[in-house]
């Protein structure tokens, strides 16, 4: 599966990237803190992702119908970049994924140590970042594309200094 996530009008639109639809919206909730919902097309609302510290290194959650389900921390900033992501997903299966590299912008998708995947960071012509997530189908789950956002929040403004320099 691939996904474009883009930033428009305020919000992530997560789109299918062979069909050209749009699958998800990712809003921001409120003016302060960072708090997102993840919205299906008829605007359900399926996940809940907030910024728990507003360190340099931030940790994340995921809730679904308001019971927290996962957690985000970022490991590294600089030398081996990773966001490790550990919990349950709404089955009850534990998860454990690693958002991991080498260049803050160019991000593997681990799950239990085994690449399932990869999330790209390239700038639009109008300068905003957007993503490209390419995972396999059956490892796909619509939280998935919470992720970027976690790796927009963690190393976005870095990206986009070095990104526009170039």
């Amino acid at each position: 599966m691939e996904l474009m996530i883009s930033f428009k009008n305020n919000k992530y639109v997560v789109q299918d990237k062979n069909h050209q639809r749009q699958i998800y919206t990712i809003k921001k909730k409120g003016f302060n803190g960072g708090r997102y919902i993840l919205l299906d097309p008829s605007n359900y609302q399926l996940y809940s992702f907030t910024q728990v510290t507003m360190d340099r290194k931030p940790i994340f959650t995921i809730s679904h119908n308001d019971i927290s389900i996962m957690q985000f921390n970022c490991k590294s900033l600089f030398l081996d970049p990773t966001i490790s992501v550990v919990g349950k997903d709404i089955h009850g299966t534990v998860i454990n994924y690693d958002i991991a590299s080498k260049d803050h912008r160019n991000f593997e998708l681990l799950k239990d140590g085994i690449k399932i995947g990869s999330l790209k960071t390239n700038m639009s012509v109008n300068q905003e970042l957007q993503y490209d997530l390419e995972i396999e189908d059956k490892m796909f789950d619509d939280y998935v594309p919470l992720f970027a956002i976690a790796v927009d929040i963690t190393f976005g403004e870095m990206n986009r200094e070095m990104m526009a320099g170039h």
